[in-house]
């Protein structure tokens, strides 16, 4: 297993294991797939300023994370939110877990010492677009549930709840160094990502 910094090349590999989490679960809001060209500049933006990481197995992309700004205010350059999707035929094999850990390493390069996920949960029982799986996850890998938004997202014609889960990456310093931006910390040849 490799994993890799993504590249605007990977942005069909990467719609395709997206694609699925659009059209059938509650995973993502989105309700429409994004076409090729909207989901490369995704990759391009993000990469500016946090990293894209992809897991390769066998040449072929099996999942992939990233991490983007927590909100947009200055005083919260130190936090980032979460986010990874993974092949269906690769998941509960050990790559999420090993995606999270290697963007965790270069957001606390970046100065970065909070981490964010937001959750899709469902109210009902064996709801058919949304399991625990993420919760799970979440769980396992360090994080800790900090709240949920209740009925905010509303998908399939029906109401989801979005849990809130924060991981401390790091002691937070009295006065900590700016936000390096990731393009920033890839020139000074910091990133160690093949």
């Amino acid at each position: 297993m490799l994993i890799k910094l993504a590249t605007v090349e990977d942005a069909e590999a990467i719609l395709a294991i997206y694609a699925p989490y659009v059209r059938n679960t509650a995973i993502t809001f989105e309700y429409d797939v994004p076409d090729i060209g909207e989901f490369r500049s995704r990759i391009e933006s993000t990469l500016k300023n946090y990293p894209y990481l992809v897991a390769v197995e066998d040449g072929r992309i099996v999942g992939y994370a990233y991490a983007g700004a927590f909100r947009k205010r200055a005083a919260y350059q130190h936090s980032a939110e979460m986010s990874i999707y993974l092949d269906e035929q690769h998941r509960q094999h050990g790559i999420g877990r090993l995606l999270y850990q290697e963007l965790e390493k270069r957001l606390l390069e970046q100065n970065v010492f909070s981490v964010y996920a937001g959750v899709t949960t469902s109210d009902r029982e064996n709801d058919a677009f949304v399991t625990d799986a993420s919760i799970r996850f979440h769980e396992k890998t360090g994080y800790t549930k900090i709240g949920e938004y209740h009925l905010c997202g509303y998908k399939f014609d029906q109401w989801y709840n979005v849990a809130w889960f924060e991981k401390t990456l790091g002691i937070r310093p009295g006065k900590p160094n700016q936000f390096i931006s990731f393009a920033e910390l890839q020139k000074t040849n910091k990133l160690q990502i093949p």
